[in-house]
């Protein structure tokens, strides 16, 4: 298996946890070609904090039982905006609010967006 098509495995994994417990608004964005930080920056958010740390919980919970561990987790004790560092690709789980203000996909829109059944 190439190294794209594990961070897309990886990918799919984070999205279907995403789902798995209501996350809104899921987007994946593939950054491989504009930035050597991961390959793919998916962007979520729930309706409030114990949603925000719910959504992290599970994807945290099942990508560990697909065998990917987290290598760097931020912002979880605020539960307004997470960020979850699995090397190949990038969870960031927001509140409404905080994803409105920071617009991640306007900042990465070099990136290209790809549906979530597209993985």
């Amino acid at each position: 298996m190439s190294e794209l098509e594990q961070s897309r495995l990886m990918a799919k994994t984070a999205c279907k946890a995403l789902e798995d417990k209501k996350g809104e608004d899921i987007q994946v964005i593939d950054i491989s070609q504009v930035s050597v930080l991961a390959d793919y920056f998916i962007i979520a958010n729930g309706n409030s904090e114990n949603q925000v740390r719910a959504l992290v919980d599970n994807v945290v919970e099942e990508m560990e039982k697909a065998g990917y561990s987290v290598r760097q987790r931020e912002g979880y004790g605020l539960g307004s905006w997470v960020l979850l560092d699995f090397s190949d690709i990038i969870v960031h789980v927001f509140d409404k609010e905080n994803r409105l203000f920071y617009d991640l996909e306007r900042i990465w829109s070099d990136g290209r967006k790809i549906p979530v059944s597209d993985l």
